[in-house]
């Protein structure tokens, strides 16, 4: 009888062991998201924004335009939504009339949504007096998005990658007579795709969010048209059915895609990111090794800092926005509002470094649309990214508020 007991303890043992062991064991699941898109390509004839010179309305569409929303949940029911859209810009309207509804109907506070445009100069000028038909169907189509993405979250898995894609080119070309609009390839540039991955717990991809830093104004005929980051998602997801591709700006103020002007650009711009966004998720690769899983907690927080002109300019200072957001120790997301320079990406990244700290994620063209936003370096040289006569502090403003920002949320996770 001895002897049929411990026969039956090791047995157990075993058992025990060999669950806790097998690598097919499922893995507790951190994580809920759910993804959502509407087409919000004008139904009528209306202007089309980006380019002053074009005064009639839009005569076609070469390629719809989409408002995407991508909710993430932690285990302790902090929720974020990004909100993707193939626009101009968030103007101040927007980003109230949204924020208001989703907090009322969907209980989101508003430093929980990050709104990002694309900056496509081939989508409506929604801010119009004449474009009220449009924008009064867009708000609610928008708001509903996210409902939508909010009812579908399911169990998922969440990671970070990044590649590089040379479609961007530096504009500010030095001259004797000044900074001029022209490619210059001894410029700044910031080639870096982020890429989050979103899958279910079987780890089949369900979704991506994916970032680069670059004008979208390979096209400005009148046509509908989300330009070369419109195309880099349809042919992700043609690739992949199913599967839900998310752009987000990065700070492409003085970035242009080059060669340009000819729509086959666009297609092979479009292209050649959505081969970047493959070579992040390290398609094919029977290892990968560059995928970092994302833990919680999730921490959100938007404030705004003022920004001030020159005196003699007579302007009054305004309100800028500064929203970050961390996956824990593991990602941290800085957006800034509208068309900041390829400066601050490059800074924000160097400041926030960490040897064993977050990945640094820096999207432009965010919440707010207002202009260009110059970094000292810029301000000083000239031409056309500094025609906003912004106070030479404007740069350490900003910075300073997103160290802030990052450091309070540092702190608050940590107690």
């Amino acid at each position: 009888m001895y002897r049929f007991l411990l026969c039956l303890l090791f047995v157990f043992s075993l058992t025990l062991y060999t669950d806790a062991a097998d690598p097919a064991s499922p893995e507790p699941v951190e994580w809920k998201a759910g993804v959502a898109s509407a087409k919000i390509t004008p139904a009528k004839p209306q202007r089309m924004a980006g380019y002053a010179g074009r005064k009639e309305p839009a005569e076609g569409t070469e390629q719809d335009l989409f408002g995407k929303a991508l909710v993430i949940e932690d285990k302790e029911g902090n929720r974020v939504v990004f909100l993707t859209l193939d626009l101009i810009g968030v103007i101040d309207q927007l980003r109230a009339d949204v924020t208001k509804q989703v907090q009322e109907k969907y209980n989101l506070p508003p430093q929980a949504l990050l709104m990002n445009a694309s900056h496509t100069h081939c989508g409506p000028a929604y801010g119009r007096d004449d474009a009220k038909e449009y924008y009064d169907t867009l708000v609610p189509t928008l708001v509903k998005t996210i409902g939508d993405a909010i009812e579908g979250m399911q169990p998922a898995k969440l990671s970070w990658s990044a590649a590089r894609c040379s479609v961007a080119m530096n504009r500010r070309t030095p001259t004797a007579t000044g900074y001029r609009n022209h490619p210059n390839p001894d410029g700044l540039v910031d080639h870096q795709v982020p890429v989050l991955r979103v899958a279910d717990p079987q780890g089949e991809l369900k979704a991506v969010m994916f970032g680069y830093a670059c004008h979208n104004t390979t096209m400005g005929f009148r046509k509908w048209l989300g330009d070369y980051a419109g195309f880099a998602q349809e042919y992700f997801e043609k690739d992949h059915p199913g599967v839900t591709a998310l752009f987000m700006m990065g700070c492409g103020g003085d970035q242009n895609p080059y060669p340009r002007s000819e729509l086959h650009y666009a297609h092979k711009h479009g292209r050649s990111l959505a081969t970047a966004i493959e070579a992040a998720l390290e398609v094919n690769q029977r290892t990968p090794l560059h995928q970092h899983v994302l833990h919680g907690p999730l921490r959100t927080v938007y404030e705004t800092v003022e920004l001030e002109y020159l005196p003699e300019k007579k302007r009054e200072p305004w309100d800028y926005p500064v929203q970050v957001i961390q996956f824990g120790k593991d990602l941290t997301i800085v957006a800034l509002g509208t068309e900041v320079v390829v400066d601050y990406s490059l800074r924000i990244k160097q400041e926030l470094f960490e040897p064993e700290g977050p990945a640094i994620w820096v999207a432009g063209y965010s919440n707010t649309y207002s202009g260009y936003i110059p970094s000292k370096r810029v301000l000083l040289e000239g031409g056309y990214e500094a025609s906003r006569p912004y106070k030479p502090d404007v740069e350490e403003r900003i910075i300073g508020k997103v160290l802030e920002l990052n450091e309070g949320l540092q702190s608050a996770g940590g107690k």
